[in-house]
C-alpha cells in the first residue's frame, strides 16, 4: 500500500482532437493505493497526446481549448516538414506536456475548485495509454 506501483489507464479517443477528463480515475487510482499523503504522477507515453489541467465545470472551456490550439497550430500547413502529416499533433502535445504532478492530501487528488485532470488527443482516434504513479510521504 505504499504507492509503489504504476497504474495504466487506457483511453480510446474517437475524433483528431479530444479532451478526455480522466480525474476520476486518477481519484480512483489514489483511493485504491491507501496513500493519503504524497504526489500522483501523470504520464503520457505518446508524441501526439498530451495531459492537462484546467476548467471541468464548463464543456465549452475544454473546446475553446482545441479551437484556440488549432488557430496558432492548423493542422494543414504547407510548411511542415514530418512525412506522415501530424506534426501539428506533435506541436500540440510538447506545447502542453505529457506529464502532470498532483498533490495528494487526505487521500484524494488536491485540485481547485473547478479544476480537472484531461487527457488530450491531437491524432486521433486512437486507443492510448497514461500511466499514474504514487509516491507517498
Amino acid at each position: 500500500m505504499g504507492g509503489s506501483g504504476v497504474e495504466r489507464l487506457t483511453v480510446s479517443t474517437r475524433s483528431r482532437t479530444q479532451f478526455i477528463d480522466i480525474t476520476g480515475e486518477a481519484r480512483r487510482h489514489v483511493r485504491k493505493s491507501g496513500v493519503s499523503e504524497g504526489l500522483l504522477f501523470i504520464y503520457v507515453p505518446h508524441t501526439t497526446a498530451a495531459v492537462t489541467i484546467n476548467e471541468n465545470a464548463d464543456p465549452d472551456v475544454m473546446a475553446d481549448m482545441a479551437h484556440a490550439l488549432e488557430k496558432i497550430v492548423p493542422w494543414s500547413d504547407k510548411a511542415y516538414l514530418h512525412g506522415e502529416g501530424n506534426s501539428a499533433a506533435h506541436v500540440k502535445s510538447s506545447m502542453l506536456g505529457c506529464s502532470a504532478t498532483v498533490i495528494i492530501s487526505g487521500g484524494d487528488i488536491v485540485l481547485g475548485s473547478w479544476q480537472g485532470v484531461y487527457f488530450a488527443e491531437f491524432d486521433g482516434p486512437r486507443n492510448r495509454t497514461v500511466f499514474f504513479k504514487i509516491v507517498a510521504g
